[in-house]
């Protein structure tokens, strides 16, 4: 058994400093979905409006818009973060660039979804997505890279 001494680069920084700014969009997706809510006249703890509600009213279907695009981060929040971390050991200065474009592209979709709907999410979710899959596949190499040498 082979154990090593994990070395952190001196670009890792930049790696973290992207981490933390993805926590900003929560609190963007926050802001958004209370706005959506006050305007809809929801109270809590109603998670999502009817779809018969939603239907009928534009500001019910807006929160509801709202809703599912901060569910939709929060669900993508924990595998990106893992895979920026992961790839940032050996690459991390692309990782830190392919970051910041997902925050770029999730915070794109925040908006566009919560105030166009599903068809304002798409150009941020382009974004996101290629800038994920870049970094999950730099995570899997990362993780290659560090196995015992036969």
């Amino acid at each position: 058994m082979t154990s090593y001494a994990l070395q952190v680069p001196s670009e890792y920084g930049y790696v973290l400093t992207v981490a933390a700014s993805s926590f900003f969009i929560n609190t963007l997706h926050m802001a958004l979905s209370a706005k959506a809510r006050k305007q809809s006249g929801l109270t809590y703890p109603i998670p999502y409006a009817s779809q018969e509600q939603a239907a009928k009213d534009p500001n019910a279907y807006k929160f509801n818009c709202a809703q599912r695009a901060h569910g939709n981060f929060t669900e993508n929040l924990a595998p990106f973060l893992g895979a920026l971390l992961i790839s940032g050991l050996w690459f991390p200065t692309a990782s830190a660039a392919l970051g910041a474009g997902w925050v770029i592209g999730r915070t794109w979709y925040a908006i566009g979804y919560t105030l166009y709907g599903p068809r304002g999410r798409g150009k941020g979710f382009v974004i996101g997505i290629l800038c994920d899959t870049a970094l999950k596949v730099m995570a899997v190499i990362a993780g290659v890279k560090l196995l015992p040498q036969a």
